[in-house]
């Protein structure tokens, strides 16, 4: 039999803006359990949650962690999150297996700009959420301002739970409204003494308990009759409701904290264990197909694979959740994805870099398994002849784009395959290799993610790279029409080639006309897989050119709009109408028609008053409003056209349209302008014309190119 059964397990996600003391708190727990004899820190680098090198180098998470407790007998999954958003992929995965999220707010900093994109991540999941002011013992904190602003930013369903009896250094008292009660803490924190309110304290703390008791009240119908009925409810009736409140996402706890003094963390887990809801509690997941599956133990055996990770010498570490059923060491489960039979060799409980074998895992329980050879991240897995499909992990779009390759030739091979082991790791960092471009590209969150990237490639794969600007995908087009003929005459012993072909090119736009002083006998419309189209219009009249050679005619001008005369991008949106020519009986076949219609199309495209296009991102970014004159100054000094400002709480959402092009290193510098208070998402909505000074640098460019090429 497992340890604990499913309803004594509870899973619980740290998330908050970086510095807000998420690993702290985990090592804090830790040591309340007795789980750890010493608690790290984050100088010392010698906590359990960040024991990677990389995060010990730089002083803060990286990358999600599994940790867990036994406190009074209930088992604490901990999953520790990174704060910045360049790591936001981590937040989500643990998110998503997640029963209960638990959101530290920086008493010094109130509410900072990442949590306010985190709280986005939990509204969509619908995650019960605990609120923890931490650093209450910092001389600049401020409780009552960081409460204002949590409830501007998230509503009034966060109630007050606890509050502090002074703040700054001397910060040792707390005053819980819910037992009403005050736990008092010695220097070194730990188990406090439990002492009266005093009576300084008591209307405040009566109103605060009454305004919980309402709260919890006005969502549950009994409890309100019972408060109408006894003007009160008890500790048990107050926690049945809360954790109602929560499974609904109807009400927020909040409760204060020094994780850094171990004051605080022993009644939050405390809170866990009795009011927060375990995973057979929670709504049932739904399958792709719409089917329920209910977290029972007694269920068919399901797991879940959220995140994937490589150890040297080992290989790959699957980390799950079980969603029905008990999965056992040995025990062969179906990967619903690709049909393939998986053997759970081992399972394991996980704490930090430390592994302890375990028998078995019952359903709403997190752990991990090695070396699955065809299972990945958002895999379901179950036992045959379920088919049970759980709906992926939605990770965000990438918002920096860079491209890369080995400092040494030859080793391109070499990066590929460490490219292909980052994608297993890191879903969020996307790989491409652009036959446009004819670079590979890497898609990221942003300069810090990329840096992980870097690293991982050069100490895990002792390969060195380099990182630089990728190439735009720019589109050319026309803007007049323009009429053209070429000749296309070879004669070199025995069969020769000829062709001529006459032609007009358009710029094409739905709904068009066709043209009035020529004759459409036939057409084709081509979407191009690049965007826009292609519409090719048969205007041969008496039989100028057989039909049997229109096709490669086709052919020619297509190869060109794979290959535009002014940079090499890709054309777009352009009517071509092959309307005169001639043939030879003899020497005429595909490939001059080919020829002959390529270079025809070239010379008017030419004539065609031609245009670069650019690709267009809509940019919107998250920040201060102290710091919204100098986001704006730096958008507009990238050709930015602002589109508009909003208010999103305490912070101004600046919405603008800016060239990619322009885009480059946009994380580094938003970061260096605003110290990290800012956050930006970007997504392509267009292409439209370069400016002319422009176009004309970026022809010449291509030019000089050219003849390098062919000289």
């Amino acid at each position: 039999m497992p340890e604990f059964d499913t309803s004594h397990v509870k899973n619980i996600v740290l998330l908050g803006h970086a510095g807000c003391g998420k690993t702290t708190l985990a090592e804090s727990m830790l040591f309340e359990a007795g789980i750890i004899t010493r608690r790290g820190t984050i100088a010392e680098r010698n906590t359990t949650g960040d024991y990677h090198e990389l995060e010990q180098e730089r002083g803060n998470s990286i990358f999600s962690k599994l940790l867990h407790t036994r406190w009074r007998g209930y088992k604490i999954n901990i999953l520790d999150t990174p704060g910045y958003d360049d790591f936001n992929g981590e937040v989500i995965s643990a998110l998503r297996v997640a029963d209960t999220g638990v959101m530290l707010l920086n008493a010094v900093m109130g509410v900072e700009v990442g949590t306010d994109i985190l709280w986005e991540y939990t509204e969509k999941f619908k995650t019960p959420m605990i609120f923890a002011v931490n650093k209450l013992d910092d001389d600049n904190a401020d409780y009552d301002k960081t409460v204002r602003e949590a409830r501007s930013h998230f509503g009034t369903r966060i109630v007050v739970v606890q509050y502090p009896l002074q703040t700054g250094a001397g910060f040792h008292e707390i005053v819980d409204v819910l037992r009403m009660t005050v736990y008092k803490f010695g220097g070194e924190g730990g188990k406090p003494e439990k002492l009266p309110i005093p009576a300084s304290e008591k209307a405040r703390a009566e109103t605060l308990h009454k305004e919980l008791i309402e709260a919890v009240a006005s969502n549950d119908e009994s409890l309100m009759e019972k408060y109408f009925e006894k003007g009160e409810l008890d500790e048990d009736e107050i926690k049945s409701g809360m954790k109602k409140a929560m499974i609904n996402h109807d009400l927020f706890p909040l409760f204060c904290l020094s994780a850094e003094r171990n004051m605080g963390s022993g009644r939050l887990m405390g809170f866990i264990d009795n009011v927060c809801p375990s995973a057979n509690e929670m709504p049932a997941q739904q399958t792709r197909k719409g089917e329920a599956l209910t977290c029972d133990a007694n269920g068919p055996a399901c797991i879940f694979i959220y995140k994937t990770i490589s150890e040297p010498h080992v290989g790959e570490l699957s980390f799950f959740k079980v969603y029905s059923g008990i999965v056992k060491g040995g025990m062969e489960l179906e990967n619903e994805s690709t049909g393939v039979t998986e053997k759970l060799n081992q399972l394991f409980l996980v704490e930090g870099n430390k592994r302890t074998p375990v028998a078995e895992l019952v359903a709403g329980d997190i752990g991990a398994t090695l070396k699955l050879k065809n299972t990945h991240t958002n895999n379901t897995l179950h036992i045959k002849g379920r088919n049970y499909d759980l709906p992926p992990i939605e990770f965000p779009p990438s918002n920096m784009t860079v491209a890369i390759e080995p400092l040494k030739k030859g080793e391109e091979e070499k990066l590929s395959l460490a490219l292909h082991q980052l994608k297993e790791e890191d879903p969020t960092l996307i790989v491409e290799v652009s036959s446009e471009l004819k670079q590979t590209l890497i898609h990221c969150q942003g300069d810090m993610h990329l840096a992980v990237a870097k690293w991982k490639i050069e100490h895990n794969h002792k390969l060195e790279v380099k990182f630089i600007r990728p190439k735009i995908a720019y589109r050319e087009t026309i803007r007049k029409m323009a009429d053209s003929s070429y000749r296309h005459k070879k004669q070199s012993g025995g069969a020769g080639q000829f062709a001529e072909v006459y032609l007009r090119i358009e710029p094409w736009h739905e709904g068009m006309p066709d043209p009035s002083d020529i004759t459409v006998r036939g057409r084709e419309v081509h979407e191009l897989e690049w965007g826009g189209k292609l519409v090719f219009f048969n205007c041969i009249v008496g039989g100028a050119i057989d039909a049997r050679f229109l096709p490669s005619v086709m052919k020619g001008v297509m190869e060109k709009m794979h290959n535009g005369p002014l940079t090499g991008s890709y054309a777009r949106d352009i009517r071509v109408c092959v309307y005169d020519g001639k043939m030879h009986p003899v020497d005429s076949n595909d490939i001059s028609f080919k020829i002959a219609g390529l270079q025809a199309f070239r010379s008017a495209f030419q004539q065609a008053d031609p245009q670069i296009l650019e690709p267009i991102y809509l940019v919107e970014v998250l920040c201060p409003d102290d710091l919204t004159g100098a986001v704006m100054g730096d958008l507009q000094s990238r050709r930015a056209i602002v589109e508009g400002i909003d208010n999103e709480g305490h912070f101004q959402k600046i919405i603008a349209r800016v060239p990619y092009a322009e885009m480059y290193g946009y994380s580094s510098s938003l970061r260096s302008i605003t110290q990290g208070r800012a956050k930006f998402k970007m997504t392509y909505r267009d292409y439209e014309a370069v400016p002319f000074d422009l176009q004309r640098k970026l022809i010449d460019e291509y030019s000089k190119v050219s003849k390098e090429e062919y000289a």
